[in-house]
């Protein structure tokens, strides 16, 4: 029963993944497969039903929604995992470093997180991108500034539940550098529950960018980018919703997808330590 159970996971993990793959390859080739220039303008074109030609209609400006969708995915997905993996990897190590270490040292950096996690993470993001100025690059630099908080809590967490188990004992009996022992031994353990807030964290920065971009603080326009492109079609809602019901139906498939798999991978996961 617990290896039908396993398959089964197994199975669901599977296609949560594909269905990720797949986003990730329309992302790479949506240069490629957009059937109109995303930025090509025509009046004359403004705000078009949904047709064969158009399959999600056309803008304000007579732009291919579609396309400019397909335009977007690039920017909101591959900046979205550059978010992820460098805060993933800043905020770890910093979590590990303070944990394993102690002292004043981890007092400090432990007061420095709670002080950024005593905001909500979106409203803080936006008290950023405000400070910084807006545009894409300072609208990714506040979410790197907001969300590595989370991974230094956790790396440090989970550090502080091994560092004295007997194999690091053992390790520091033999004489192992401090380096050694936090890469050899340590981070390798903790690999996991980082992997899967890492997998479920894309989902939400994919939001706030797009949330940033509907505010006006990331993308600017003409740049298409899903947040913007829901801005952009707000004044328009009542005579064409296609302009905003699209790119936020994409949004919601994409952020659902990193989601389930997320969920999924961490079951598998927990599945497989517990073997229940």
């Amino acid at each position: 029963m617990m290896l039908a159970e396993l398959k089964k996971m197994r199975v669901r993990l599977a296609v949560n993944s594909l269905l990720v793959f797949i986003i990730i390859v329309i992302a790479l080739f949506a240069a490629r497969i957009t059937p109109h220039d995303p930025y090509k303008t025509n009046l004359a074109q403004a705000l078009l039903s949904p047709c064969r030609e158009f399959p999600f209609g056309t803008d304000h400006l007579g732009r291919c929604v579609l396309s400019r969708i397909l335009s977007a995915a690039p920017l909101s997905i591959f900046s979205a995992l550059a978010v992820v993996f460098i805060v993933a990897t800043l905020g770890t190590f910093i979590g590990v470093i303070s944990g394993y270490m102690g002292g004043i040292g981890d007092a400090i950096i432990m007061r420095i997180t709670m002080i950024f996690q005593a905001f909500p993470y979106f409203l803080l993001a936006v008290a950023v991108a405000g400070m910084l100025g807006i545009g894409l690059v300072n609208g990714i630099l506040s979410l790197i500034v907001v969300f590595w908080t989370t991974y230094a809590r956790l790396g440090r967490s989970l550090v502080l539940g091994i560092k004295n188990e007997n194999y690091i004992k053992a390790a520091k009996l033999c004489g192992a550098k401090s380096y050694h022992i936090i890469f050899k031994y340590m981070i390798p353990n903790i690999a996991s529950p980082i992997l899967v807030t890492a997998i479920l964290d894309i989902s939400a920065v994919i939001l706030s960018m797009a949330g940033l971009s509907f505010l006006g603080l990331g993308a600017q326009r003409p740049t298409a980018e899903w947040g913007a492109m829901m801005s952009e079609g707000r004044n328009y809602l009542q005579t064409a919703p296609w302009t905003v019901a699209a790119p936020g139906m994409v949004l919601f498939l994409v952020v659902v997808s990193f989601n389930l798999l997320g969920d999924k991978l961490r079951e598998f996961l927990d599945r497989r330590v517990t073997g229940n």
